[in-house]
């Protein structure tokens, strides 16, 4: 009989973080992912407010949020946890959360902001990286970032929906920041 293998704690934790946080805004019509998974500007004496700075990253609206940010991250975050180390991604992971989570409440704050989808962008951008030298800037970046941004850049001028099109693109700055620190340490 095969063993099942935990094999990237990091990624798999925010999975199953984000899958109990799922499970509870649906048990709670909402409430729980309002108070806790979600960010948005309250005051500061709210303690809740700064567990929001890092909860908003495993709030989800739905089951097709949920999903389209989690495939993601289970097929992206393995490897890179792998290449990298756990405490690294984990590290990578609350930074991207608290700078999203500062300037969502900091510039928008009417508006509410959940979801996995800066960390996403985070790790594309740092996969874009793999393999690079210090000193050296991989052609897949320059790519994936002139896509990505390019794609990023026209929604928010042209698309009209409900998508934080900003803080996917400060998710992917941070990526690109993790990966030209990690250069070569892999």
């Amino acid at each position: 009989m095969k063993k099942l293998q935990f094999n990237a704690p990091a990624i798999l934790g925010f999975f199953f973080v984000s899958l109990l946080s799922l499970v509870l805004g649906f048990l709670t019509s909402g409430a729980s992912t309002t108070a806790a998974f979600s960010v948005y500007r309250a005051s500061l004496l709210d303690p809740l407010t700064y567990v929001r700075f890092f909860g908003h990253i495993f709030g989800h609206a739905n089951l097709t949020h949920f999903f389209s940010n989690m495939l993601l991250l289970l097929v992206i975050g393995p490897p890179l946890e792998k290449l990298y180390g756990s405490k690294t991604i984990a590290i990578g992971i609350m930074a991207t959360a608290l700078i999203t989570g500062l300037l969502q409440f900091v510039f928008f704050p009417h508006t509410l902001l959940l979801g996995a989808s800066g960390i996403v962008f985070m790790l594309i951008m740092l996969s874009s990286f793999s393999g690079a030298k210090t000193g050296q800037i991989p052609v897949t970046l320059i790519l994936v970032a002139l896509m990505y941004l390019g794609q990023e850049v026209y929604s928010i001028f042209f698309i009209r929906d409900n998508v934080a099109n900003l803080i996917h693109i400060v998710g992917g700055i941070c990526g690109i920041g993790m990966g030209l620190q990690l250069r070569g340490k892999a």
